[in-house]
C-alpha cells in the first residue's frame, strides 16, 4: 500500500492500536498479498466459509418468470370492475369465472386464459398468457366448471404475483468478491445454477505457545504450571476464519528451539503467531529469534490489555509474524484487534466496520495515553437505547472474562476513566467471527 507506515520504521516508541494496524498492513503488501494466496475451484457442497475471489454474476433472472406467490386462481382482472377509492363494490365483481384448467409447478398450463376464464395455480408455478392476478383458493369456490370469487372488493390487480427478475436481474452482481460465503449465500448461488465457484485458498497458519510452565491440556498439573489455553483460543478464531491451522504445541523458553521452530513454520506457512515470550523478560527469547531469521519491529503498543506484541517477516520468504502476549485475555484481545483483520485483509476481504455508540453503566477504568479494551455486555433497553456494563474483574488473566463478554469497549487514549452514563464505543464480537 503506497504510503503506508512501514512497521520497520517505528523504533521502540508505544504506538496507539489505529498506528500499529496500519503498520501491520504493510506486512501483506509485499510479497504477500490476497492475490498472492492465489485461488482454487471448490464445489459449491465444500464451499461454505470460504472467500470468494470472482465476484458471482447472475446469467438470468430470478425468478426466471413471473409465477404464482400461492394456490388459488389465476385470471386477467378487468381494470373497471376494480372499485375506486371510497365507493362501494360493483355488482359485476361478483360475477363467476369459466374455469379452463390447470398451471402445475413444474407443468405450466398451455395457451393462453381468455377474457372471463380462470385456471387452477399452485405456488411456483408459472403464470399463464392473458392472466395478471392470482386470487387465493379460500377466496375462491369452485363448482360444475366455474369459479366464484368471494369477497370481490378485496382484490387488486396483480397481486400474488412474484414478477420475473424481481429478486435478481440478468446481469446483476449477486455475491461480491471477497464475501465469506455463509449459509444465504451459498443458496443464492445454488439458484443461479452454479455448481462450483473460485474461493481464495485458505491462508496456512502456524501457531505455537512459549513457556516451560505451559502445559498441554490432559496433563498431570503441577503447581508451577498453567495449561495453554491460548493455543486453543487462537485455533478456534483462525479456524472461524477461515484458515488452515499448523499446530506447533508448545515450545520451551530456549533461544535455539525458537529459532528451529520460526524456521520450520516459515518454509510452509502463510503467518505465524505465537503467544508468549515477548516481554523484556529475561526468559522471553522470541525478539532475539526473530532477529536471528530475519526483520523484527518489536512493538510496544499503547494499548491495554496487550501493550507487548511483537511483529516482523521471517527468512527469505519473508512470512509475516505477530507474537502475542502470554496473558489469556491479552492474547484474545490483540488476536481479535491484529490478527483477524490481518487474515481477512490476505483473503481480500473487506475491513471490519461494525461499531456503536452506547452508554456505559458501569466504571470503566483507564488511564489516559493509552486504549483499553474492557470486556463488557450490551444490550437494547425497552426505549430502543444500546446499553453496556462490564463482565467484571478486567485483568488480563481472566478469561471468564472472555467467555461473558458479547463485545469488546473501547476507551480512548483521551480519557481518564469512564462513569456511569458517559457514552463508550462498542465493538460486538460476532463482527469478528
Amino acid at each position: 500500500m503506497t504510503g503506508s507506515l512501514s512497521c520497520f520504521d517505528v523504533g521502540e516508541e508505544a504506538l496507539s492500536v489505529e498506528t500499529a494496524r496500519q503498520a501491520l498492513r504493510g506486512l501483506i503488501q509485499s510479497p504477500l498479498t490476497g492475490e498472492k494466496l492465489g485461488c482454487e475451484k471448490v464445489s459449491l457442497a465444500k464451499a461454505h466459509g470460504r472467500v470468494l475471489a470472482e465476484a458471482a454474476v447472475a446469467e438470468f433472472d430470478v425468478p426466471g418468470y413471473s409465477n404464482s406467490a400461492m394456490d388459488g386462481i389465476a385470471l386477467s382482472w378487468p381494470q373497471s370492475d376494480v372499485p375506486e377509492a371510497g365507493l362501494p363494490r360493483k355488482e359485476t365483481m361478483a360475477r363467476t369465472w369459466r374455469h379452463v384448467g390447470e398451471a402445475l409447478a413444474g407443468r405450466p398450463f398451455v395457451g393462453r386464459v381468455g377474457a372471463g376464464e380462470c385456471v387452477t395455480i399452485t405456488t411456483g408455478a408459472p403464470l399463464p398468457e392473458g392472466t395478471d392476478t392470482v386470487i387465493m383458493q379460500e377466496q375462491v369456490t369452485l363448482s360444475d366448471g366455474r369459479a366464484l370469487v368471494k369477497d370481490a372488493d378485496r382484490v387488486c390487480v396483480g397481486q400474488n404475483i412474484r414478477r420475473a427478475g424481481e429478486d435478481i436481474a440478468a446481469g446483476e452482481v449477486v455475491v461480491v468478491a471477497g464475501r465469506r460465503l455463509d449459509a444465504a449465500a451459498l443458496g443464492m448461488l445454488a439458484s443461479l445454477g452454479v455448481a462450483e465457484v473460485s474461493v481464495r485458498r485458505q491462508p496456512r497458519v502456524a501457531i505455537f505457545s512459549t513457556g516451560d510452565e505451559v502445559m498441554a491440556p490432559g496433563g498431570e498439573r503441577t503447581e508451577a504450571c498453567i495449561y495453554d489455553a491460548n493455543r486453543f483460543s487462537l485455533m478456534g478464531l483462525l479456524q472461524e476464519q477461515g484458515a488452515e491451522v499448523i499446530d506447533l504445541g508448545i515450545i520451551d523458553d530456549d533461544r535455539q528451539a525458537l529459532i528451529r521452530t520460526l524456521r520450520e513454520a516459515a518454509a510452509d506457512a502463510d503467518l505465524v503467531v505465537s503467544s508468549g515470550g515477548v516481554s523484556t523478560g529475561r526468559a522471553d527469547h522470541t525478539r532475539a529469534a526473530l532477529e536471528a531469521l530475519g526483520r523484527l519491529a518489536f512493538w510496544r503498543l499503547a494499548l491495554r490489555p496487550g501493550r507487548p506484541l511483537a511483529c516482523g517477516l521471517l527468512t527469505e520468504r519473508e512470512v509475516p509474524f505477530l507474537g502475542l502476549p502470554g496473558n489469556p485475555v491479552a492474547c484474545m484481545v490483540t488476536a481479535l484487534l491484529f490478527m483477524v483483520p490481518l487474515l481477512r485483509e490476505m483473503q481480500g476481504m473487506k475491513a471490519m466496520t461494525e461499531v456503536w455508540q452506547g452508554i456505559a453503566e458501569s466504571h470503566f477504568d483507564s488511564r489516559a495515553g493509552r486504549t483499553e479494551f474492557s470486556r463488557g455486555i450490551y444490550r437494547v433497553d425497552p426505549q430502543g437505547t444500546l446499553r453496556v456494563v462490564k463482565t467484571g474483574a478486567q485483568g488480563s488473566g481472566i478469561l471468564s472474562s472472555m467467555m461473558a463478554a458479547n463485545c469488546l469497549v473501547e476507551i480512548s487514549e483521551q480519557s481518564q476513566g469512564v462513569v456511569p452514563g458517559d457514552m463508550v464505543t462498542i465493538h460486538p464480537l460476532f463482527i469478528f467471527a
